[in-house]
This record gives structure tokens, sequence and C-alpha cells, in this order.
């Protein structure tokens, strides 16, 4: 079975959501409606008898932005989603599971990732964001990591691309390209081959630098 994708960035503050314009609005939707994150999210929240208001307390987002996610008008980035898991106290990888999967293993083929199926690029500000991201074990439930495969445009580097998130640990091995990785004060280069593991509660950003796009496989784990 072709694996589901999700595209989430890695640094996107709250108010800079992604509308899905109307020219995008079919082939998009039916990749996210897939993954049913909106009903997930509105089921959960149900269920823990909290409104929509309440929720937007526990994850400092807008009410507005909650109803919007929840009926699939907005695609929720990476930083927004991890703010809703710990609102509700699921982990992230609620999101990508499948209720019906009750397998112990997921096995993803080369050709499960495709070049020609990616979701189209969207851009904020007329910057488009330097990360899209793959799910490599969407529908595998009870799981404490969540791989994903990256790529990383050739840009600039820019502060606005610092990111971190409380309580995960994150991995990365690069596979293709050359990769700038920018943690608090420090940079480190990484090429083919390298890797590294960090404590993601700390300011990191990522860019490729060299000739072209840079691709890793990504591991976040989450302790709860």
């Amino acid at each position: 079975m072709l694996l589901k994708r999700w595209r989430l960035y890695a640094r996107v503050p709250p108010e800079e959501v992604y509308l899905i314009g109307r020219g995008e609005m079919s082939d998009i939707k039916a990749q996210i409606r897939e993954f049913r994150i909106g009903e997930k999210i509105r089921g959960l929240r149900q269920q823990k008898r909290l409104t929509l208001q309440e929720l937007s307390g526990l994850t400092t987002l807008s009410k507005p932005l909650l109803s919007q996610i929840e009926n699939e008008q907005v695609i929720p980035p990476l930083a927004t989603l991890l703010k809703i898991a710990r609102g509700l106290k699921v982990d992230i990888h609620f999101f990508f599971e499948d209720a019906g999967n009750r397998q112990n293993y997921l096995l993803t083929r080369r050709e499960d990732v495709r070049e020609d199926e990616k979701v189209p690029r969207q851009v904020s500000n007329d910057v488009a964001r330097p990360y899209l991201y793959h799910s490599l074990a969407q529908g595998l439930r009870h799981k404490h990591m969540e791989p994903f495969l990256v790529e990383f445009e050739n840009r600039e580097w820019d502060d606005s691309l610092f990111f971190s998130h409380e309580g995960d640990e994150e991995f990365i091995h690069v596979i293709e390209g050359e990769l700038d990785f920018h943690y608090n004060n420090e940079i480190l280069n990484l090429r083919v081959g390298d890797s590294i593991y960090y404590d993601s509660s700390q300011l990191h950003g990522w860019v490729a630098v060299g000739e072209g796009k840079a691709r890793a496989v990504a591991v976040l784990y989450t302790e709860e």
C-alpha cells in the first residue's frame, strides 16, 4: 500500500499558517483527508470535554485557528501539531496513527516515497519554507518515535528559521547533499553519512548548503 504523505514545516510561528488556496484545494485536501488530522483533534477534544476556547488556552493557539484546523481549512505545521498534542496530552504520533492498523511493524519500500507525489510547496510572506517532510511510519500505532524523510532547500540562513520544542529529542542522518545545522550559537556542517542526535528543546534549524538540495532521515522521539 502506498504510504500517505503529510507536509510539515520545522519552524513556523503559530500565526503563520497556510490557508489552502482554491486552485490547490482538491489535491491537498485529498491527502489531508487520509490522515483525518482535523477529525482526530475534534474527536479527542470532545472526548476530553474541552471547548475550542479551553483548548486555545492549553495550546496558546487562537480559537479561529483551531477551528480551521479541525475543519481542514488549514495545514498545520509540525510546531502547531506539537502544541496541540501537548494540550490534548497525547503523543504527536497520535495524528499519524491508523486506528485499524494492529501490525507490530511497518515496512516502507523505496518506491513508496515518490518525487511526483509531493504536496505542492506553499509560501508564507513570499518565502518558501526550507523543509519538506514525508512520514515514513504513518499508520503504525503506539510508537514513541516518528521517522521522516526530510528535504532541505538551499537558501541563506536567517535567525527566523530557529525553532525549539520542549520534551523531545531528534536524530538526523544525512543521505544526500550537505547541511548546516544551527544549534544555539554553533554551526555544524554535516555531509553524506554524518548524523547528529540532539535535544530539540534548544534553538535549532537547518539549511542545505553547497550544490542543490539535501535529504536526511529524521527521527523525532517523544517521551510521553
